[in-house]
């Protein structure tokens, strides 16, 4: 049934890019509020897994000596919402400069750009070069019932909420299940836009607020990343949407949610760290 949304959904096959080019290259003039300082020094690497299009999926891994807590951050799983990716690289600058500084020693994982065929096109959208809602694509329990079920009847079919023919078809929901499996992250955080709150799945008591963005838990959906890691997988998901998707905050304003989440990791992962695996 799904497969056939596909063509429902307009969705024609788009030539792969030529030879991959350098994270700076990708994204420069792409992300607001990245400089080319900004994004050279974020270091991205080739994680070896390449999107629909052909799009390398960059990563960076920062670790603290002696971390013992692991957090894997993403951005612009749905490539409409840029700002979300460039948080993720000022976080990126943030970690890199301050690693000793905060309360607990942690290896950070970020993915700054988890959806470059959406962020990349003109204009940018939300789905993949597939046309798959990246964020409806995990394997939650009962998928392929709930998942068709939710995109029919709760979204009329819309084709920007398109969950795929299947979990995991796609190469970008399959890195990130990937990084889940292998990383195994006390905490994952989501960065989205354009809502202007906090969201959180899973156990631990959820932050009340990062910086100007306060708690409002908007529901659970089938094959997203909060239900797949916070409910069904027990890690604690958090999800920032950002209240503009092509403006980032203030400097003052993206440090001060870095600083928030840090005094949140040590008030509520740092006991459950020490004990897991």
């Amino acid at each position: 049934m799904l497969l056939a949304a596909a063509a429902a959904c307009g969705v024609a096959a788009e030539p792969r890019l030529p030879t991959p080019l350098g994270p700076c290259q990708h994204f420069l003039g792409n992300l607001p509020n990245v400089t080319a300082a900004l994004c050279e020094g974020a270091q991205l690497r080739d994680s070896g897994t390449r999107s629909v299009r052909g799009v390398p999926l960059f990563a960076r891994d920062i670790a603290a000596p002696q971390a013992k807590v692991r957090v894997l951050v993403t951005g612009a799983i749905h490539g409409d919402e840029l700002s979300s990716a460039s948080l993720a690289l000022h976080w990126i600058q943030f970690a890199a400069k301050e690693p000793l500084q905060t309360p607990q020693p942690v290896h950070w994982r970020f993915v700054p750009v988890l959806n470059p065929d959406g962020a990349l096109a003109r204009p940018p959208r939300r789905t993949n070069a597939t046309g798959v809602d990246l964020n409806r694509n995990f394997p939650t329990p009962n998928w392929e019932r709930d998942a068709t079920v939710y995109w029919e009847q709760r979204t009329r079919k819309d084709p920007r909420r398109w969950p795929g023919p299947k979990p995991l078809s796609e190469p970008e929901s399959r890195f990130l299940h990937d990084q889940i499996q292998r990383f195994k992250p006390h905490l994952i955080v989501a960065i989205h836009a354009p809502y202007g709150v906090l969201d959180f799945d899973g156990p631990s008591v959820p932050p009340s607020k990062l910086g100007r963005l306060y708690l409002d838990q908007v529901g659970i959906f089938p094959g997203s990343l909060g239900n797949y890691g916070g409910v069904h997988k027990g890690v604690p998901v958090v999800t920032i949407e950002l209240p503009n998707a092509t403006r980032t905050p203030l400097d003052a304003e993206m440090r001060q949610m870095w600083l928030d989440l840090h005094r949140w990791m040590a008030a509520r992962l740092g006991s459950d760290a020490q004990g897991a695996r």
